[in-house]
């Protein structure tokens, strides 16, 4: 006793015509892109931390050109 193909196609078409087909593409799109990211994570790891590591020593940088500049003008 299990779903056949018809109870799909009516439960399909009733989300359908609750939310629309834009909006369930932008979410199948979504899930999608998380997804991608999630198995990109999952292969490679160590990727997310130097993207962390490089994005610090950017933010620190233009701290320390910033404090130089408050150092000129004074």
């Amino acid at each position: 006793m299990g779903i056949s193909i018809w109870q799909l196609l009516i439960l399909l078409a009733v989300v359908i015509l609750i939310f629309g087909t834009k909006k369930l593409k932008n979410v199948g799109g979504d899930l999608g892109s998380a997804i991608k990211s999630f198995k990109s994570a999952v292969k490679d790891p160590d990727a997310g931390d130097e993207t962390k590591q490089e994005k610090v020593a950017q933010d620190s940088e233009s701290a320390d050109t910033e404090s130089v500049k408050k150092e000129d003008k004074v």
